[in-house]
């Protein structure tokens, strides 16, 4: 576990409560639904694209995209190669018409294209998702935070739902917006900065373009995959298709995207926010790639634990597979210091032969971590099944006496250790490596800026996150529903109300999450389950006129249960799931309403 010195400390204090306490004084006294959930409108090109940029990049993008570097190298920026074109897309199409209407909500459109069950559906499908998403950007910064640094993952759950729910009920849209600009200023910085020390540590007579050279002849630098392989989650067919769909459906359909720039001034200040998003989204998340290959670079003339995680670490080395681990920790030693041998050969002598044979140790050394992570989960799952053979042996021995004090205790032990051997299973590094590389490697001070980084992106995200859920909440399912229409200050209290309750359900969802393979593509993979169904909906109403509410209503349902079997049996890489749903909507929406129009013919005639 490390310990954080008293400079880090202030450092990241401060930071996290001024933002804080900036966003709750900037935005108090807000009465108006237009003031609340709009931000009066003030908004302009600039802040809109900030706050876009905010509520995608989350703790898990820094976190998880710098890991996903280190361990696969550049191609995941392929994921971002449609977002570009999903701007134009939604400025020409989803923006004239939303501003139009002068709508609080992306689904009050669906009304009055469809009628109220379809809206309500599709509000409800984004409650679902979202609401999950939510608690997950709660639970990334914690779950990593609290295994590296030993604090408590309940509190710290609590800690950054909390501070979230301080200005986001006091001050709705508008505190979302202005705290934003600030927490972008911190993540850039922290970024900047933690580039900058990075290729300090990293041998002075090793360039940057040496550093590149090296990650490269690891394999790292290859950004373009044009290959057709379904298997590849990431190439450029999937990142300038999938991606796309992906994209219009979040940007043009997601309400906590939506609600960033319906606060813009004008329909104007809207589309240039989005357009200046769009040029610099990819630029962005390329930066924070190379963060992970100079990371990557550094562990070429450092060694490298074969593992992230301390804390499963130690298990496997206290286990009975702690000497295979140490073995194999010899072998990773060995292998870097042929590594590191060739790496200064190859920045004196940029040599194919050192090329291939950097490669090739690049392989075995994969083969050494996945090695690892397979001992660490059977040292777990030994010691586990070693305390669930004794509890059940003592259980039964204590079976013909079920109210007894000491059977109850018995049961209660045994209960708490099947929850923790459901937590206990992290044995995927890849989201604790640019923490671990933080706290062990960079100067006092910038470990606390660092950190108020990866606090302040969850913050930024949650805050567009609840703020969107409590307003769907709100306007599209509670105010619509609502037999006798209520006032202003009625309705704002609501949507307080409503941002309290999605606030705390965040945090309890993040309380009860796990660890998946890897964060970021949890969250992707939880949007494209449901995104391309939504997509398809927008896109019916846009452009399929003679589709009908009923069509469409009945259609979206067998569309959302297809697409959760297709992800379940996992038939396609999951960005693929966006245009599938997408198509799906649209073909059985139409094919429903042709058969309609022919029953109603037939019975007519």
């Amino acid at each position: 576990m490390q310990t954080l010195n008293w400079i880090d400390w202030v450092v990241l204090l401060v930071t996290l409560l001024t933002i804080v306490g900036y966003g709750t004084w900037k935005t108090r006294g807000r009465n108006s639904v237009q003031d609340y959930v709009r931000g009066g409108n003030t908004s302009k090109w600039w802040t809109i694209g900030l706050s876009v940029m905010a509520t995608q990049a989350s703790a898990i993008t820094f976190l998880s995209t710098t890991g996903q570097a280190f361990s696969d190298g550049m191609g995941f920026v392929q994921f971002y190669f449609g977002l570009p074109v999903a701007m134009v897309i939604i400025c020409l199409v989803f923006i004239p018409l939303y501003h139009r209407l002068k709508v609080y909500t992306a689904y009050e459109f669906l009304e009055d294209r469809f009628d109220l069950k379809t809206r309500s559906l599709t509000a409800i499908l984004f409650l679902i998702q979202r609401g999950l998403a939510a608690g997950i950007t709660i639970f990334a910064p914690a779950i990593i935070l609290s295994v590296v640094l030993g604090w408590n993952i309940t509190y710290l759950n609590i800690a950054i739902g909390i501070l979230v729910i301080i200005y986001t009920v006091s001050g709705g849209t508008k505190a979302v917006t202005v705290t934003q600009k600030q927490q972008m200023l911190v993540i850039f910085a922290g970024m900047l900065a933690a580039l900058f020390i990075i290729l300090n540590l990293i041998p002075e007579d090793i360039s940057f373009t040496k550093a590149l050279d090296i990650a490269g002849a690891s394999g790292r630098m290859e950004v373009l995959d044009f290959s057709f392989d379904l298997e590849n989650r990431y190439t450029v067919w999937t990142g300038l298709i999938g991606g796309t769909f992906l994209m219009l459906s979040y940007f043009g359909t997601d309400q906590s995207q939506v609600q960033r720039y319906l606060s813009g001034k004008s329909m104007k200040e809207m589309q240039m926010g989005l357009i200046f998003n769009g040029l610099l989204k990819v630029p962005m998340q390329f930066f924070i790639l190379l963060v992970g290959i100079m990371v990557f670079v550094f562990y070429q003339f450092n060694p490298a634990p074969l593992n992230f995680i301390d804390s499963s670490t130690q298990k496997v080395l206290a286990s009975e597979y702690g000497q295979q681990y140490q073995s194999l920790q010899q072998k990773q030693n060995d292998l870097f210091n042929r590594k590191k041998t060739l790496s200064i050969q190859l920045s004196k002598d940029n040599d194919e032969a050192i090329k291939k044979d950097l490669l090739v140790l690049d392989s075995i050394e994969k083969t050494h971590r996945s090695e690892s992570k397979y001992l660490i989960k059977r040292a777990i799952d030994t010691a586990y099944a070693t305390s669930y053979d004794r509890l059940n042996r003592e259980l039964t021995a204590l079976a013909n006496d079920k109210n007894n004090a000491a059977y109850k205790e018995k049961k209660i032990e045994l209960t708490t250790l099947y929850k923790e051997a459901a937590k206990d299973t992290k044995t995927n590094d890849r989201d604790y490596m640019f923490i671990t590389f933080i706290l062990k490697h960079l100067p006092k001070g910038l470990i606390g800026l660092l950190l108020a980084v990866i606090l302040s992106a969850a913050m930024s995200s949650t805050a567009s996150e609840i703020n969107a859920l409590a307003t769907i909440t709100s306007i599209d399912l509670y105010g619509r529903n609502l037999k006798e229409e209520k006032g202003e200050k009625h309705m704002v209290k609501a949507t307080k109300i409503f941002t309290l309750i999605w606030g705390l359900i965040a945090i309890i969802i993040a309380c009860f999450a796990n660890l998946a393979e890897n964060l970021i593509q949890l969250v992707n993979i939880i949007g494209s389950i449901f995104y391309g169904n939504v997509l398809g909906i927008f896109l019916l109403a846009f452009f399929f006129k003679f589709i009908k509410a009923n069509a469409v209503f009945i259609g979206a349902l067998i569309t959302q249960t297809i697409v959760v079997i297709g992800w379940w049996f996992d038939w396609m890489p999951y960005l693929w799931l966006n245009l599938f749903g997408c198509v799906l909507v649209i073909f059985i929406a139409t094919i429903i309403q042709i058969s309609q129009k022919k029953n109603d013919k037939a019975i007519t005639t």
